[in-house]
């Protein structure tokens, strides 16, 4: 396996827009329209110290037309990186630089869910594309401050996090997906 050393006379590799992973918005376009895309998806918990599940963190967030909706941390994986750098970017931006997730030792999900643009080919969907999503459950410790399109996090109950009402909210088959997660780290009822 060769493993190439940066050399020290060329620039830094470029990061975020311009980075080679990233994709322009009508290159994204023109490959939803092609190709599954990788997602990583993330429940945020808190825990108690025998790492029970005690509180849930959905965030809010508002959609194009001004319609208000509750859902997970979520993103593409981008070429070249990691899921579990993926995992980690996510949250970061979602949850903000001091949320201290605890990331798994192994990056094996909880589920895998598969998003079609089509409704009925599974529980959940995705209007703009077909999508390949690996979901974890992921503690984190610190404060969470949500940025980027995120309203804010608003922490539950685990029996509060699976009731219907909060179902409801949720887009794209989440609700679902949070009840697995749930089911997952035995906090189902």
């Amino acid at each position: 396996m060769a493993v190439r050393t940066p050399d020290p006379d060329q620039p830094e590799e470029p990061r975020g827009p311009t980075a080679p992973g990233w994709l322009s918005d009508i290159e994204l376009e023109q490959i939803r329209q092609r190709l599954p895309l990788l997602y990583v998806e993330a429940v945020p918990v808190r825990v108690d110290g025998m790492g029970v599940v005690t509180e849930v963190g959905v965030l809010l967030r508002a959609t194009a037309t001004g319609q208000m909706t509750r859902t997970l941390v979520s993103g593409r994986v981008l070429y070249g990186e990691t899921l579990r750098d993926a995992l980690f970017r996510h949250l970061e931006k979602d949850l903000g630089p001091m949320a201290f997730p605890l990331l798994p030792a192994s990056p094996v999900p909880f589920t895998v869910a598969e998003y079609f643009p089509m409704p009925g080919l599974s529980s959940f969907t995705d209007e703009r594309q077909h999508a390949v999503s690996l979901a974890y459950v992921v503690p984190v410790t610190g404060t969470c401050d949500p940025r980027q399109d995120a309203l804010e996090l608003t922490w539950m109950t685990p029996d509060e996090a699976q009731s219907d009402a909060v179902a409801r909210e949720m887009e794209g088959g989440r609700g679902t997906m949070l009840r697995m997660a749930l089911a997952s780290v035995g906090r189902i009822v």
